[in-house]
């Protein structure tokens, strides 16, 4: 489950990583909640255009953002983005603190997040390649994921508790001092040590090629339209977070609770992601339909309590789906356009936000939360019926019957053709050469 971490560059950069996303939730968790409750009356509306604001650029830039982390050192776009993204923090910060802060600002703010993250993510991405063995690649995104979730589930209750005893300015502050340590750790890694894929070709269509390598690879596609539905209208968790709590009646405390108990399913999910040994479509389509079962469940809940413990099934569900599509992605894409076509993924499971966002906002402004979850369940429902029929059409998935002698058939799944372009890696250890003694002269 841990292999990666023997690679002491990915330590380093796992525990700075780990500091910094700690740092976003509380970030991400206090924007949402200033947005709804100090700079407007509880319009979820106004949250869902804040969230498109920062992830529209990501689905708008991604022809340039992934070739930059194709042709570019990636240590050193992240040096970049991680320092532009601290600035950020810090400004608005000092902004809420002073209060002049205005609900412009974050529409503002919001924006240029949304364009340093679209520099960044294909970078963050694709950097774990640099930085272990291709066997071990699937690992280390997956303990990636397990990190993001370790910091949401400390995170968001941690701003929840600092929104009350300080405000949201200083948590946007603490957020940009944790950007030391990632910056620190990315100072410390050796370029000596780091794999660098040879950098892009500068050639006519550089700008194109990874869409047509994923229309050429029909899998790709169905990964990147499941991502796409569940991106868009299933992961709007600020705005079905922050309006639960106050359906219930409670406040910030309680609402970054929510964030932090959705957290134990995520981690629990990654870290079951990293035990696999290497990533099949088939459970990114079995992930999806269980998120869609457990968001309607989600929807009825009749208390908080009982509200809260459902979303740990929503964590486990959608993480698995994601840490698995990404490992996916990334080990069966050839790796001189791993970058752009990450980058297009990254941009359909954000950029579907700026087209969700909104409309959930406005389906919890109008008939309430509850209905906002029904709309996730639906789409859901929907992603699991494209990637199961096409397993049915394209990989000939059918039920067989196994008859056995005196007992009950036994009916199993069966496939016409593999369901997964993935490739099993093989664990490789190093090996001990003894090279033979010379003769002296």
């Amino acid at each position: 489950m841990f292999r990666s971490l023997a690679s002491v560059d990915y330590r380093i950069w796992f525990i700075g990583a780990l500091v910094s996303n700690i740092g976003a939730w509380m970030q991400a968790t206090a924007q949402s909640w200033v947005v709804l409750t100090e700079l407007t009356d509880n319009d979820a509306l106004a949250v869902g255009i804040t969230m498109a604001l920062q992830f529209a650029p990501q689905l708008l830039l991604v022809p340039v953002t992934g070739l930059i982390a194709d042709r570019f050192e990636r240590r050193r776009i992240l040096m970049f983005t991680q320092s532009a993204l601290m600035l950020l923090g810090l400004a608005l910060g000092l902004l809420l603190i002073l209060g002049h802060a205005e609900l412009w600002h974050l529409y503002v703010f919001a924006g240029l997040l949304g364009i340093v993250n679209a520099v960044d993510i294909p970078a963050r991405q694709t950097f774990v390649a640099d930085l272990v063995s291709s066997s071990n690649m699937s690992n280390a995104v997956a303990l990636n994921s397990a990190s993001f979730n370790a910091a949401r589930m400390i995170g968001p209750a941690l701003a929840g508790v600092l929104i009350v005893l300080v405000g949201t300015g200083w948590v946007f502050v603490i957020n940009a001092v944790t950007f030391v340590a990632v910056l620190a750790a990315l100072a410390r890694l050796k370029r000596s040590n780091l794999r660098r894929m040879p950098p892009a070709p500068r050639e006519r269509g550089a700008f194109v090629a990874g869409f047509r390598y994923v229309a050429g690879r029909p899998d790709l596609v169905v990964v990147f339209v499941m991502v796409f539905l569940i991106g868009a209208f299933g992961m709007n968790f600020p705005i079905f977070s922050s309006t639960m709590a106050v359906e219930f009646g409670r406040g910030a405390g309680e609402y970054g609770l929510l964030s932090s108990i959705l957290a134990i399913g995520s981690l629990t999910g990654a870290l079951l992601a990293a035990k696999r040994e290497r990533a099949r479509i088939r459970v990114i389509i079995g992930a999806v339909a269980f998120f869609g079962i457990a968001a309607a469940v989600s929807a009825v809940m009749p208390t908080y309590w009982l509200f809260a413990a459902s979303t740990v099934f929503i964590g486990f569900t959608v993480v698995t789906m994601l840490t698995t599509a990404n490992g996916y992605v990334q080990t069966t894409t050839d790796p001189l356009l791993r970058g752009r076509v990450m980058a297009l993924y990254m941009a359909i499971l954000s950029g579907g936000t700026p087209i969700g966002a909104p409309i959930v906002g406005a389906v919890a402004n109008a008939w309430g939360p509850r209905w906002a979850l029904g709309v996730a369940a639906v789409a859901a429902g929907v992603a699991a019926l494209v990637g199961l029929g096409w397993l049915i059409v394209a990989r000939g998935l059918r039920v067989v019957r196994h008859p056995i002698d005196g007992r009950m058939p036994r009916f199993a799944l069966a496939y016409a053709e593999a369901p997964t372009a993935a490739i099993a890696v093989p664990l490789t250890r190093p090996v001990e050469v003894v090279r033979p003694a010379t003769s002296a002269r």
